[in-house]
């Protein structure tokens, strides 16, 4: 019996290219977060920094789990991120962090929802649970916001 090397699950170009904006949001953010956790300061900065820096690492990990399921189903994964906005005051960065939140989430439904239409069940369930971190993440920066 001959074992295929080819992934099991077929997915179209177009999914497999949102999952690159995926990875490249991903990175975006990972990087945008962790220079804001380096970059805030004054009482109100250092008493949110370290949950810039956990929100960095959980966005890099989302990364690095959409990159190997998009390896996977035969893609490249992308290294280069989208453009990153760090903003120059507080109020400015958690407006635009939580703006990247909600273009993450809009974007995780349509691929669950185009997953779902190709069968790809594992997809569907990878981003279902990244979902739930970037609804978490909205949250977070939101909340952050009605204090400054």
């Amino acid at each position: 019996m001959k074992v295929s090397l080819e992934p099991v699950v077929k997915v179209s170009d177009n999914l497999k290219d949102l999952l690159n904006k995926a990875i490249a949001r991903e990175i975006q953010v990972s990087i945008q977060y962790m220079w804001q956790h380096i970059q805030v300061v004054g009482v109100k900065g250092v008493a949110v920094q370290d949950k810039f820096q956990q929100t960095a690492i959980a966005e890099m990990k989302h990364a690095e789990k959409i990159a190997e399921r998009l390896w996977y189903l035969g893609g490249t994964p992308t290294t280069k991120p989208a453009p990153i906005e760090v903003g120059k005051s507080m109020k400015e960065l958690l407006e635009l962090d939580a703006k990247a939140e909600v273009e993450a989430i809009e974007m995780y439904r349509e691929i669950v929802e185009l997953a779902n239409k190709e069968k790809d069940v594992t997809t569907a369930f990878i981003f279902k649970e990244i979902l739930e971190d970037e609804e978490s993440h909205h949250d977070l920066f939101t909340t952050m916001l009605e204090e400054v």
